[in-house]
């Protein structure tokens, strides 16, 4: 097998193919994150596997079946895999339980619509090194707990609580209700360094292409942003996400040691 298809089988060490053992990972309670379903296919078990997932809250997706023949490197799917998360997803309650542990205001990262798996892994590991209590990211357009985000975390996945949420701008309002400001990563912000993070915060980062969409960026009480000088106008997600967060770290850690 070459290197590339190797890492391919690695990518979709996440992914249950056929009917019997998605149908045996439900009833055995393990997370799913997403249940892909040749289109058109309700034969046999199918139905009854697409109704346990839709009392579960399953984000279910009809693909063409090359497609899903190509997420199988060609096994015998019966028309059904399921993606399934390397983790079990906390709630944002255990976020602000955890603050509370600690004697700490709440710290959280938002991440809006990220879609690719090393991003969310490396944010979550600075996240942990960081000291924030938690990260949010929203149940569709986004990437979720999979096998390449655990192993991109570098173990921080045990350690920092992961919430998925239906409508993360309705979550980002009930954020706010609970005393959290809400401070967005965009171009046209205020400069990072010139902003007080000191007290409860959450930090929303964009996905890699369009940044913060448009509803949540009016949601935030500030928009903060790292003046570029190169002839490359834009980070990488997490690395943008990586320096933000640290400089809440050290804000936060200042406050402490007064």
């Amino acid at each position: 097998m070459r290197n590339n298809e190797k890492d391919k089988v690695q990518e979709n060490n996440d992914l249950i193919i056929g009917r019997n053992a998605v149908l045996e990972a439900i009833n055995n309670g393990r997370t799913i994150d997403t249940l892909f379903v040749a289109k058109g296919e309700r034969s046999g078990s199918v139905s009854s596997i697409l109704r346990a997932c839709k009392d579960k809250g399953v984000v279910i997706k009809e693909v063409d079946i090359k497609k899903l023949d190509f997420m199988c490197f060609n096994a015998n799917h019966q028309g059904v895999a399921a993606k399934c998360a390397v983790k079990e997803y906390s709630s944002v309650d255990d976020i602000f339980a955890l603050a509370e542990e600690r004697g700490e205001a709440p710290f959280i990262i938002i991440c809006d619509e990220l879609e690719d798996p090393h991003n969310l892994g490396a944010i979550i590991r600075t996240a942990e090194v960081a000291g924030a209590h938690g990260v949010i990211i929203p149940k569709r357009r986004s990437v979720s707990l999979s096998f390449a985000v655990g192993k991109t975390s570098a173990g921080a996945i045990e350690y920092v609580p992961v919430a998925r949420v239906g409508n993360l701008a309705a979550e980002i309002e009930n954020l706010k209700e609970r005393g959290v400001w809400i401070y967005g990563a965009d171009m046209n912000g205020e400069n990072w360094c010139s902003v007080d993070y000191s007290g409860p915060c959450a930090l929303v980062v964009g996905s890699e292409g369009k940044g913060i969409g448009r509803l949540i960026k009016e949601k935030c009480d500030f928009l903060v942003t790292l003046p570029m000088k190169g002839k490359i106008t834009s980070l990488n997600a997490s690395v943008a996400a990586g320096v933000l967060m640290m400089e809440i770290s050290r804000q936060r850690s200042n406050i402490k040691a007064k």
